[in-house]
């Protein structure tokens, strides 16, 4: 698994820019790249944004001055409690632990990405937990009332996760520490364990290709699994997210991104400080 990132990268660079299952991109001479986008809840990807793509396919999607492309999950806005300071999007948190409070949730990048690479940094504050989310959909229910309900992110998308291993309680819970950073949360703990600590950059990498995840963490490929596979289901019966303890969160694992395999790169809100720079993705095919 060590060589497996950039290998299969590399075997895989000079991709060109096309449709991706129900989304679509077009690469231009300029230096920009195309992408269709939705606004609102379960909206179609009917409008388009002009992003910049550099020489290598990588297609920045957080210029560090704007929201562009971005919106609250099952929102038509950016929440309030997501800022952008000195060139990082930042969450500002209410140091409560959990989420969802005031004008906060999480963010997507509305666009669904299938085959892609993710790059980003992060940092974190003292005692923080947050994560990445990938493949994600926006999902709705009933209530007893009949009442439409959103659902929240993690039930549709493996989660990359963020935390500060030293003072988070998290990192000491789940098993084999599958809790700590870049593990896929509560399923595969990431070895070696290299974050940084609290206040310092680190760098994420997520490849997703035809079911095969990878996890990078500071240069290091710290994990990876195969989405669709019997095995998959296994880790998703031995997690919180089982078929016993969480039915519809297992349904929509267990076919993660959907019938056309594919779905949104997240950001989590959970209460706590955090900034992000540098996002930028490379559609693979």
């Amino acid at each position: 698994m060590k060589n497996f990132f950039y290998s299969l990268t590399f075997g895989i660079i000079t991709v060109t820019m096309i449709a991706c299952g129900g989304s679509s991109s077009q690469k231009t001479s300029s230096g920009e790249v195309t992408l269709a986008y939705s606004k609102s809840l379960k909206g179609e990807e009917n409008d388009s944004i002009k992003l910049p793509v550099d020489k290598n396919g990588y297609i920045t999607i957080f210029d560090g001055k704007t929201f562009t492309g971005w919106r609250g999950y099952g929102k038509d806005r950016v929440p309030g409690k997501w800022t952008i300071e000195d060139g990082c999007m930042k969450f500002n948190g209410s140091g409560g632990g959990e989420a969802q409070d005031g004008d906060g949730g999480d963010i997507i990048f509305a666009h669904k990405f299938k085959n892609f690479e993710l790059e980003l940094e992060w940092k974190i504050s003292k005692g923080g937990n947050s994560g990445i989310f990938y493949l994600a959909q926006e999902v709705t229910s009933t209530d007893k009332d009949n009442n439409q309900v959103l659902e929240p992110i993690y039930i549709s998308a493996p989660e990359f996760q963020l935390l500060d291993n030293e003072n988070h309680p998290d990192a000491k819970l789940g098993e084999n520490n599958n809790r700590q950073s870049a593990s896929l949360y509560d399923m595969v703990p990431a070895v070696p364990q290299n974050a940084k600590p609290f206040g310092e950059w680190n760098k994420a990498k997520i490849l997703v290709y035809k079911g095969t995840v990878v996890h990078g963490q500071n240069g290091k490929n710290v994990l990876e699994y195969h989405l669709w596979t019997p095995q998959w289901t296994e880790m998703l019966q031995a997690s919180k997210f089982s078929q016993e303890k969480w039915p519809l969160a297992f349904e929509l694992l267990n076919n993660c991104g959907g019938p056309n395999r594919e779905g949104f790169i997240g950001l989590q809100d959970h209460g706590d400080d955090i900034w992000f720079r540098n996002i930028r993705v490379k559609i693979l095919e």
